[in-house]
């Protein structure tokens, strides 16, 4: 009997969206959208990177959270709006490299790097790369990190829609201490790998779409002794733990099959 295709390889083969309103259909790392739309290549105040990845598909309201964002990004000195990177495949679902989330067309990745220039062509968006905030393998920012960066997080997490936002540790103990006013919206600024070169924006699962898992939420408070944690523990790397030789290997993950997602994204994949 034929092993069962990777969904990778289903959703990924998928060039279009399907015809139907936006919903999105299991967890953020194992699920698919129904509806998506595509992001439209430039817009006023936004272009969209790395065309040849036909991964500037999201939900209805992600398109809309992109063109708010960029609209605050373009009154920020040095900025006119936003370089916004990987969002979703065309049915969302695993995909072929890169992300085991970006699955239900409710994330984006936005570059750190100010979109000064809003007229590049298809080839220079394949070129242009964005720029590192980081310095110390993440502990601090480095001097690219202005109080513009600060500005385009704290809009985006103060965003009704938003659920959270990674970014590297180091940039959420930076906002930690230049912010004055009020600090709630820190809690959904997240310390994570990587995220260094673009911040990743999760929208929470729209309004009565009861078949969409929303994460569990980010725990009470701002989040900053956290942060200062992750930092420590860059600067001065805890001892790894003794690992036990009797223990057995751990198992390689294994990649996702069309069964292991919801019911729904079978009908997705097959829609036209």
């Amino acid at each position: 009997m034929a092993a069962e295709p990777e969904a990778r390889a289903l959703f990924g083969a998928k060039k279009t969206g399907t015809d139907h309103q936006s919903m999105s259909f299991g967890g953020y790392s194992k699920g698919c959208i129904a509806g998506a739309q595509q992001l439209p290549e430039t817009g006023p105040t936004w272009q969209a990177m790395r065309l040849s990845r036909n991964r500037n598909w999201a939900h209805s309201d992600t398109i809309e959270f992109v063109e708010r964002l960029s609209k605050t990004a373009a009154q920020q000195n040095g900025w006119n709006g936003l370089y916004v990177g990987d969002m979703s495949q065309p049915r969302g679902g695993p995909m072929t490299s890169g992300h085991r989330s970006h699955q239900l067309g409710l994330d984006a990745d936005i570059w750190m790097l100010p979109a000064t220039n809003l007229n590049l062509s298809r080839k220079d968006r394949e070129n242009l790369s964005s720029i590192s905030m980081q310095k110390s393998k993440g502990a601090y920012v480095n001097s690219g990190w202005t109080a513009a960066h600060h500005n385009i997080l704290k809009a985006a997490a103060k965003d009704k829609s938003v659920a959270r936002i990674f970014v590297f540790p180091g940039a959420k103990v930076q906002m930690c201490r230049d912010e004055k006013g009020n600090r709630d919206w820190l809690r959904k600024i997240r310390p994570w790998y990587g995220h260094h070169y673009h911040f990743h924006v999760r929208l929470a699962c729209p309004k009565g779409e009861k078949n969409c898992v929303d994460q569990a939420p980010p725990p009470k408070g701002d989040g900053c002794a956290d942060a200062e944690k992750w930092v420590a523990d860059i600067l001065n790397p805890p001892a790894p733990k003794p690992r036990d030789p009797n223990a057995p290997p751990p198992k390689k993950r294994r990649e996702l099959i069309l069964s292991d997602l919801p019911n729904q994204c079978a009908q997705v994949l097959s829609s036209q």
